[in-house]
């Protein structure tokens, strides 16, 4: 090879991590999903809110306005119906840019209402059914309550509407959802993290020993090894180890920040995640109902306080949302 030969360049993390994972851009901003070019995308009522205030997506809120001023209706109907639009504008604005899926969230505030989520499940796929986008594309966001995880249960069987399990963060939580026969499950790893460094003397932890990282691998080969069909995208990191830990995860979902982060990385990346391996292991079949996952999300500290504070808080950045539509509506 002469000295004036090209060298070539080195594989980003990125690319390795995309080579045996399915990358999610965990974000409502379209740049970041055009630069780093995820298969499929998620929002949460946060990052919509984000967005909102943007300059460059008023469009989308004010055609959202429009269509909540002419379906009309009391202004809590009208409000209720912009936030929906909202959602499905964004999704829309999300699936010209990825080849894949994007998961839109049912408002947080219904996490404990069966029906409620059915129905406004129902409502957001028709809204896209109505803006040219088939339900395939679409994952429907639900917190992993009982009532949560009892209506995707519905929605898949009945409707054929795909679902992702959100705020997930107990073992049981993930069986009670692969028994329920959910697409796709999200458990939170960061927030995992964050509970174990505030309430107890650790405060670092190694790539494969993150209290995050361990629970998802453990509901990972739960899932292999019994052949369930629901798939794990791990959710909510916080560094680039608690991403690379989880590589060969079935997906991961990842913020522009530690993409970029990957992408500017050539760290050689390791699948530590693979279905042969899950299936060799030695791991006790559980059922679980109503009784058990009760139980044992009472027992498990972390996933109670961490389930409750997430819903809060998506019902709070719901809240500040509905604000921002009402004073438009009222314009």
């Amino acid at each position: 090879m002469s000295e004036s030969s090209p060298k070539k360049r080195a594989v980003s993390s990125l690319d390795q991590l995309k080579s045996m994972t399915v990358v999610v851009a965990d974000t409502g901003d379209f740049a970041a999903m055009a630069k780093f070019k995820p298969t499929d995308a998620t929002t949460n009522p946060s990052l919509i809110l984000a967005a909102a205030n943007m300059e460059s997506y008023q469009g989308l809120i004010d055609d959202a306005i429009n269509y909540a001023k002419k379906v009309g209706g009391s202004m809590e109907e009208q409000v209720t119906n912009a936030m929906d639009k909202i959602y499905v504008n964004f999704g829309c604005e999300i699936l010209k840019i990825i080849p894949g899926r994007v998961s839109t969230e049912v408002d947080a505030r219904l996490s404990f209402d069966k029906e409620g989520s059915i129905a406004r499940a129902k409502k957001l796929i028709d809204l896209y059914k109505q803006a040219g986008i088939s339900k395939d594309r679409i994952l429907i966001k639900l917190s992993s309550t009982w009532e949560g995880i009892e209506a995707a249960r519905v929605l898949e069987s009945e409707y054929g509407i795909h679902c992702n399990m959100t705020l997930l963060f107990n073992f049981y939580q993930a069986i009670a959802c692969a028994e329920a026969g959910v697409t796709l499950i999200s458990p939170f790893v960061g927030r995992i993290f964050d509970w174990y460094v505030k309430n107890t003397d650790q405060k670092s932890y190694s790539m494969l020993e993150d209290p995050g990282v361990m629970s998802v691998t453990k509901i990972y080969n739960y899932y292999k090894k019994f052949g369930y069909n629901t798939v794990v995208m791990g959710a909510s990191f916080r560094n680039t180890d608690q991403i690379l830990g989880l590589a060969g995860c079935d997906l991961l979902t990842i913020s522009p920040s530690l993409l970029d982060k990957l992408q500017q990385s050539n760290e050689e990346v390791k699948a530590y995640l693979t279905q042969k391996q899950a299936q060799n292991l030695d791991i006790e079949e559980v059922t679980v109902d109503e009784n058990k996952f009760r139980w044992e999300m009472n027992e498990d500290a972390m996933a109670t306080e961490k389930l409750a504070e997430g819903i809060r808080k998506f019902g709070i950045d719901a809240v500040k949302l509905e604000k921002v539509l009402k004073e438009k509506l009222v314009q």
